[in-house]
């Protein structure tokens, strides 16, 4: 049985169903290219729910670590930066906010079994190390212009 995943274009699954869906057998996951969209991933619900027990199951033993002792924080902030190494970037207080709000993030998105949070989180933290690395960046950003624009405007307003 392989480990990588089998691609085809979404017409094969349309068209020859059947030796389509049988490649399924031969990897975890299908990766269906799509001309007019984004492309889908197919994988049996068995699978899918095996990828969710194993993703709970870590997220658990992640947050129980976190929360056991108080020198877990520091072995949290120490292996940071082999799993996300632009966490090299954040200042020290930043780098201590992120790993406690992907430790609590990644718990409530487990109870709802959606990731999409974590997912933004890891983003969003990504892109403000991405600002701490670059000093010209940082000052622009930072800057006090001695300016006020005014509100911003609602961007539901904006079409």
């Amino acid at each position: 049985m392989g480990t990588e995943n089998a691609a085809v274009n979404f017409s094969e699954l349309v068209n020859k169903n059947k030796q389509t869906l049988a490649r399924l057998q031969e990897s975890p996951r299908l990766l269906l290219h799509r001309r007019d969209g984004e492309d889908l991933v197919l994988t049996t619900a068995a699978r899918a729910e095996q990828d969710q027990t194993v993703v709970s199951a870590a997220t658990r033993m992640l947050s129980a670590m976190a929360r056991r002792e108080p020198g877990s924080t520091e072995l949290l902030l120490d292996i940071l930066p082999d799993a996300f190494p632009w966490v090299r970037f954040l200042p020290e207080p930043d780098l201590h906010a992120f790993a406690v709000e992907l430790v609590d993030t990644m718990r409530a998105a487990d109870s709802l079994a959606n990731s999409a949070s974590v997912a933004q989180l890891l983003i969003a933290w990504q892109h403000t190390a991405e600002v701490h690395s670059d000093p010209a960046l940082l000052t622009a950003l930072t800057k006090d212009h001695g300016e006020d624009y005014g509100p911003a405007p609602d961007p539901r307003d904006v079409a």
